[in-house]
């Protein structure tokens, strides 16, 4: 991933996500004619998609910047894998077929059926993808937890942006389990807060998003300890792989049923968060390539704390609705403030070895 197309200009990476944009209106634009038959009703649904996309790449620029952090660790053939299967799944599979999934479960009809639902009666679809929103919450949300909750709970973290408040988890990683406590304690909390049957729901759906969780670092684990006997093109990275698809899984909950608040078209759903989706990726790609993470010492450690904020959003929102634009606008204002620290703490470095320069220079004269 390094190489001439690192000295390339920043634009660049964008030149798909550039494509699919324009494609995605265009198509949105044509879904909105033969909805309506008006130019009103193309611009409103051009406008919807447009709205979506931005939401997406609010909603997971924080996903983008933990892509890259993982995938800085993976053998060059499954980063391309990532890349390149990863948006068939991420666009496709969460954008698409996770949607049509819940409905089939929920309503417990087929899948066909799922999708005559989804064209010819968008009202009923959107209320039983609403009424879903429970259990998501819970899954995703303590997958998130669990995400977040790991980069700090480690004892061998030497970094700390909020250092009275990092240095202590740092420490008291060394106790076995921590994290986990943690989490479900607030299950534990949460569910209390709720009524019976939801409460069932919550924790239910909770301790599977745990479980999840546990499954894929077990699963990482197993194949790094067996990586001598397994082929080169599968040392390091199937684990991995499978990590940041059901974190960018995760990450796609939210966005995909705060997609319903604007619009109860599927398609038009698709298109607007699939947008979202290429730019996360070209993001994930500039990422990696130009060594962002290493230059700016804090803004892996903003995105934790996006999750952290996203992950106690999805479990406040089965008590309250809360706008997606606020979790958006939070993650983004933490990522913000980290970039910010690092080029503080980047020209408080150059200072410091200017001073140490001219000290020896004085000391040799």
């Amino acid at each position: 991933m390094t190489g001439p197309r690192s000295r390339t200009d920043a634009l660049s990476y964008f030149k798909w996500a550039f494509i699919v944009t324009a494609a995605g209106l265009v198509l949105g634009a044509w879904i909105g004619w033969q909805s309506t038959g008006t130019f009103s009703g193309m611009a409103t649904v051009f406008f919807i998609c447009s709205v979506l996309a931005v939401l997406e790449i609010s909603l997971s620029f924080d996903n983008a910047i933990v892509n890259a952090n993982k995938l800085q660790d993976m053998t060059p053939i499954w980063q391309k894998r990532f890349l390149t299967w990863g948006i068939i799944i991420a666009v496709f599979g969460m954008r698409i077929v996770f949607p049509l999934l819940i409905v089939v479960l929920a309503a417990n009809i087929g899948p066909i059926e799922a999708v005559v639902l989804a064209a010819a009666r968008p009202e009923e679809y959107a209320r039983i993808m609403n009424e879903a929103h429970l259990p998501i919450a819970a899954f995703g949300g303590t997958f998130l937890m669990m995400v977040g909750l790991t980069f700090f709970f480690d004892h061998e973290k030497d970094v700390h942006w909020v250092k009275w408040l990092e240095g202590r988890m740092a420490r008291y990683a060394t106790i076995k389990g921590i994290e986990i406590a943690f989490v479900l304690a607030l299950i534990l909390a949460f569910s209390s807060l709720l009524e019976r049957e939801a409460a069932t729901v919550f924790f239910h759906a909770s301790v599977y998003g745990l479980l999840t969780f546990l499954l894929v670092e077990v699963v990482g684990g197993l194949l790094d300890a067996s990586q001598q006997t397994m082929s080169a093109a599968a040392k390091g990275g199937f684990g991995a792989f499978l990590y940041l698809e059901v974190l960018d899984a995760s990450f796609s909950f939210d966005g995909v049923i705060g997609a319903f608040a604007m619009t109860q078209n599927l398609f038009v759903i698709a298109i607007g968060l699939g947008i979202g989706a290429m730019y996360v990726r070209s993001m994930t790609i500039m990422l990696v390539d130009k060594g962002t993470l290493s230059e700016y010492r804090y803004l892996e450690h903003g995105a934790f704390y996006a999750i952290l904020v996203l992950s106690v959003v999805m479990y406040f929102q089965t008590l309250v609705h809360i706008p997606e634009v606020i979790t958006g606008l939070g993650g983004a204002s933490l990522i913000g403030l980290s970039f910010w620290s690092s080029i503080r703490h980047n020209r408080r470095e150059k200072e410091s070895a200017g001073e140490e320069a001219r000290g020896r220079m004085r000391v040799e004269a």
